[in-house]
Parts: structure tokens; sequence; C-alpha cells
């Protein structure tokens, strides 16, 4: 059975968790990027990082975690339409830098959620890229996640690429939050636009280099980009309606 956990709480318990598998906990970047053009504002915990994936710069270490402070002026128009978006949040990440792959990232996720956290397991719906069998196998032989909770969905929702550079197949976690906040379509499940299946956390195998023209080589040292909102983490673990029901939120407008 799931407790209670406040924002602050769950900050915390992911940041530790991820230091005792090896991981550095570095505090969250400015939301305006340093020496990066291609950005006005911080939108992903991995963007403040993108020298360490591009190998501009060698990170402090290969294994890496953060909570990132972010701003996504795209998703101001669902702002108040569905009970999962906001423009300003936290987003919790683990990295990896030509380190663990889809074996670690895939276990860890699943080990902070289940047995950190106390989340149901039968609450929760991994989505992988169609054509990532690698990844498959390892939900369902290795973590036994039953076949019936898996999804695969096509390229527009799991895989992660953005013009050029690294990028790769994304697997997405949804928990269930139960009939009561669906659309109440016979069609409704995961990827529903409803707020039934919310996506709390997307681990990005980063294991190809495109060109930006449809063709992809493989990574000699592919590498790990994870990112779950914390406030949508928060929301599930405290059962509410909404992100603006988080305790953190709560108190300030009460």
């Amino acid at each position: 059975m799931k407790k209670s956990y406040g924002v602050n709480e769950l900050r915390r318990m992911y940041l530790e968790f991820f230091e005792s598998k090896g991981h550095l906990a570095m505090k969250s970047f400015s939301l305006v990027p340093h020496n990066d053009n291609s950005l006005l504002l911080i939108n992903a915990g991995m963007a403040p990082l993108k020298p360490y994936f591009t190998g501009q710069e060698i990170p402090p270490r290969r294994r890496v975690t953060t909570c990132q402070k972010c701003i996504r002026t795209g998703d101001i128009e669902n702002v108040g339409k569905t009970a999962r978006h906001l423009t300003f949040f936290e987003m919790l990440g683990n990295f990896s830098f030509g380190d663990y792959f889809k074996h670690e990232a895939i276990a860890w996720s699943w080990e902070f959620l289940t047995k950190v956290l106390g989340l149901e397991e039968d609450r929760l719906y991994p989505s992988i890229y169609g054509e990532d069998d690698e990844a498959f196998d390892i939900w369902t032989k290795e973590v036994g996640i039953p076949e019936d909770h898996m999804v695969r969905l096509g390229k527009e929702d799991n895989f992660w690429e953005h013009g050029s550079g690294p990028c790769g197949p994304c697997s997405e976690i949804y928990f269930d939050r139960g009939p009561e906040y669906g659309c109440g379509k016979p069609t409704c499940g995961v990827g529903c636009d409803c707020d039934r299946y919310m996506e709390i956390w997307n681990l990005v195998f980063s294991q190809f280099d495109a060109d930006g023209k449809g063709h992809y080589e493989r990574l000699a040292r592919p590498n790990i980009d994870t990112g779950m909102g914390l406030e949508r983490l928060a929301c599930v673990m405290q059962g509410v309606g909404n992100l603006f029901e988080v305790d953190t939120d709560q108190s300030v407008l009460h």
C-alpha cells in the first residue's frame, strides 16, 4: 500500500535512491541556459547536461542525478484543461554518460516506484517504442511485467529525437488512476488524452546518432536520459485530482 509522500520528501527520496546506485546528485541548474543558444529557457532535465551527452565536456561523474527546474511555454494551452500539465515544474532525472544502459535504467525505475514508494504493480503500465524488442524483453522477462500491461507505441510517442544528434527509443511508465479519471470511451487506454493513465516517467535510451535526414548510426557508448515530473509523481502518491492539489501548492493557496 502506497504512502502519501509530500513533494519535498519525494525529491529527497529520489536523489538519495540514485546516489545509492553510484550517481552524483547535482543541484538544479539555472532556468537560463548557459552557453546554449538553442534554448531560451531550460525545458527538460537533460537540457543543461547536453555538453556531457555530446562529448563537448567531461561530466563530473558518468552517473548523475538531478531535480531540475523547468519551464515549458508550449504546454500553456493545456494548463487547466488536463490534470497533468504545468508551465513550471521540477523534473527528476537519472543520467548515464556511456556507462549503464537499458537493463539498469529499467530495473531501477521499477525498484524505485514499487519497492521504495510502494506503488501498486498492477496499476503501472510501461510503453515501449514499437520496434524495441530489447526493452520489451527486459520488462517482461527480467522485471516480470505481464504482456497485457505492456504497450507498443509509434515513433511520435516513444522515440526521442530533436533534429540531428543523439537520439533513441523511449520507455514511458504510466499509472492507472482509475476509471473515475477516464473519458469513459471503450477505447480508453495507455496513450489516451484523458487523465486516467498518467505518464509519470520517461526512460530515453540514446543509442543512435541522427544526421537529421533519416539516417541513424549506432553510438559506440549509448547514454541514458530519464525524466519524471515531480508534481505528477506527487499527484499519484497523494491521490489528488490534479497537480495544483499537491501539498506544496496547497500550502501556498491556503
